[in-house]
């Protein structure tokens, strides 16, 4: 009868044991689901972000390309604001001479 009795009891164990990793196994699978979860939301958000950068970043670009023309117009504008000083200085120059 003691032989008969460690049997079931050792069956038992194995019985508990195995229970024991099904659970666990269950437990693995769903924190692994959450973190996945969690990453996908984290990586969207990320997503996102570099998204605006690029929207920000074209837009500065164009900015950019607006004030650099403006830039040019003015030095245009300068140079012959230069050229219109330095002949009337010489026709004043010549009137005094």
């Amino acid at each position: 009868m003691t032989i008969e009795l460690g049997i079931l009891i050792a069956i038992g164990g194995l019985i508990i044991s195995f229970q024991a990793y099904q659970l666990n196994k269950t437990k693995d699978l769903k924190t692994d689901s959450q973190e996945s979860a969690e990453l996908k939301a984290e990586l969207g958000y990320i997503r996102k972000g570099v998204d605006d950068i690029r929207i920000d970043s074209k837009a500065n670009e164009k900015q950019m390309a607006h004030l650099s023309e403006r830039v040019t117009r003015v030095e245009e504008s300068a140079k012959s604001l230069h050229k219109r000083v330095d002949n009337m200085e010489n026709k004043g120059v010549e009137h005094i001479g």
